[in-house]
């Protein structure tokens, strides 16, 4: 007597329950099940950040985006399923999405973030989307020790390595090797550098590179589709083609495309979200 059972707690943590709006978005996307998949969960105030670590293990995608009203805007953050971080593109476009999608703004509302890395902000042109983000600044990198080990290549496969943030970025000599590429993930794991983004020069008409993105330290082996590592790349391949607008393709499994514009302040990133999911979150925040 006095002690619950586990049938009484599971009835007790059902009738202590919240519906919060969830959506899974396919952002960089030209049609469904393509680009990189973002769980975003509307919240009506600040929560836990526990409660938001969990909710993403849950969700189990690369990231989920949490959004809450805040000054003229929203407040954004997302997670991995393992850690926070500090700027996601393809979270970041998922939310301006479901913001327009579900009427939150107008058509033609700018959508404003506050995020970790100041703020941020979307608008809509019929269903392209464009975010403007800061870019990265590049320091070159001298060679990696266990690098090319790691992605399984040969050294002399690599062209030129540069640091951006905490990430690191590598210029291969050709594009096949890019999209062929079956990296250690463990053995990357033990390298310097939160991910890796590794790109070359495209031979496709109409695409003017490609890449692709690991992070298997922050719990993503491979993110689909990656906002934040174009605002590297960006300025990167406008430098060495000698242009500012760019057709960008991530070459992963499921692949997605980026429009990118580059000026001294601000790298103009563009691209499409499909819905996927529609549904309720029925656990409360702490």
């Amino acid at each position: 007597m006095g002690q619950d059972n586990s049938d009484t707690k599971g009835i007790r943590n059902l009738m202590n329950t919240i519906n919060i709006p969830l959506y899974i978005i396919d952002a960089f996307a030209e049609q469904a099940y393509s680009g990189n998949p973002a769980a975003v969960c509307l919240l009506e105030h600040p929560v836990d950040e526990g409660y938001m670590q969990k909710t993403a293990a849950e969700m189990n995608l690369s990231e989920t985006a949490f959004l809450w009203p805040e000054e003229d805007g929203y407040r954004l953050r997302w997670f991995t399923p393992k850690v926070e971080v500090k700027l996601c593109g393809h979270g970041t476009l998922a939310s301006a999405h479901v913001l327009w999608e579900r009427g939150l703004l107008a058509p033609d509302m700018e959508a404003r973030f506050y995020t970790r890395s100041g703020l941020l902000r979307a608008s809509r042109s019929g269903d392209l989307i464009s975010l403007y983000f800061p870019p990265y600044q590049l320091q070159p990198s001298p060679v990696i020790s266990g690098l090319a080990a790691a992605l399984g290549i040969a050294e002399a496969n690599v062209v030129e390595t540069m640091r951006y943030a905490d990430n690191v970025l590598v210029r291969l000599d050709q594009e096949a090797r890019v999209r062929e590429l079956s990296p250690d993930f463990g053995a990357l794991s033990g390298l310097e550098g939160r991910g890796f983004a590794v790109t070359a020069e495209s031979s496709i008409e109409g695409i003017d590179c490609v890449s692709r993105f690991f992070a298997p330290k922050v719990g993503v082996n491979e993110d689909p589709v990656t906002g934040s590592a174009h605002t590297a790349l960006a300025p990167f391949w406008a430098d060495r083609l000698n242009r500012t607008q760019l057709t960008a393709y991530q070459a992963s499994k499921r692949g997605g495309l980026l429009q990118l514009e580059v000026s001294k302040d601000q790298i103009k990133m563009s691209g499409r979200a499909l819905t996927i999911v529609s549904g309720e979150l029925h656990v409360k925040p702490c």
